[in-house]
């Protein structure tokens, strides 16, 4: 094998990324491709087939463009939150933490130590009606008496923000620690405040953290449907209650296919259009 490699060394980039390819190919591009041959079908459940049934699309998007929009709207402002809440954290943590930084950065991935769902069960305790946040909140007369925060927008979206948290505050940190240090002497060494040397040397060099832990957390928040589920009510269904309902309950397969099309195909409109603003070399720095 060794002598083989050595006689065609031109391979060995093909032969490594083979693997990959392969795994891509088997358990993303098949099922992709499947997918999108369900989204074409017609019939009722099991008897469905292939009729190029492109209405599928339209009557989803006639149907479920407000569930569509909702998801990107929560997706939106879970990612502002994340970035506002997390950017001072992981600056704290890059520059004062000092020998304290691996604990803290132990401390945002912890959550990871326990599964999804029942990060999420917990919100219903923190929210819960007769729970301690709602009665503070009760006390300072910021809600009423009968008031609640538990099957609210805002639920929905405290949930999604705390549990994708951890994918906006890791990249953060890693674009501010690869910040020297000597770069923020020199700006103050050239009579630049504090501000001024947060604002034209740390930000932009941590746009890369922000473009990274931006997408990290709007993507798969926009497909997200655990907590509008548990969190909310249908009010606040999202697009991916919708594909669930529709494949596991209702079992129309194409209309669950389409929507997932949809979905994927505005997100990847999206994201072509952030890179276009922000620029492609933010995303690849």
């Amino acid at each position: 094998m060794g002598s083989f490699l050595h006689r065609h060394r031109g391979l060995t980039p093909y032969l490594l990324l083979a693997p990959g390819v392969a795994w891509l190919a088997i358990f993303f591009l098949v099922p992709l491709g499947f997918l999108g041959y369900q989204s074409l079908q017609s019939g009722v459940f099991p008897n469905f087939e292939l009729t190029w049934e492109l209405s599928n699309y339209s009557e989803a998007i006639s149907d479920y463009h407000e569930h569509l929009l909702r998801s990107f709207v929560y997706a939106g402002i879970a990612t502002v939150a994340c970035l506002l809440l997390a950017y001072p954290l992981a600056y704290w943590i890059a520059f004062k933490a000092g020998p304290w930084r691996n604990l803290f950065l132990l401390f945002i991935v912890a959550p990871f130590f326990v599964t999804y769902l029942i990060r999420t069960l917990a919100w219903l305790n923190i929210l819960a009606d007769e729970g301690p946040v709602v009665g503070f909140l009760r006390g300072i007369h910021v809600l009423d008496e009968d008031g609640r925060l538990l099957a609210t927008t805002f639920a929905v979206v405290s949930g999604i923000t705390y549990n994708f948290f951890p994918f906006m505050a890791l990249p953060l940190y890693v674009a501010l620690e690869q910040i020297d240090p000597r770069l923020l002497e020199a700006a103050e060494d050239l009579y630049a405040s504090s501000t001024q040397a947060f604002l034209r040397v740390t930000l932009p060099l941590s746009a890369p953290g922000i473009v990274a832990g931006t997408l990290l957390t709007f993507i798969p928040a926009a497909g997200d449907f655990i907590n509008a589920a548990l969190l909310g009510t249908p009010k606040q269904s999202m697009i991916g209650n919708v594909v669930q309902a529709k494949f596991l309950e209702s079992l129309d397969y194409p209309t669950a296919a389409s929507l997932s099309f949809l979905l994927m195909g505005t997100i990847l409109v999206a994201l072509l259009v952030y890179a276009r603003v922000v620029g492609t070399e933010k995303l690849t720095g």
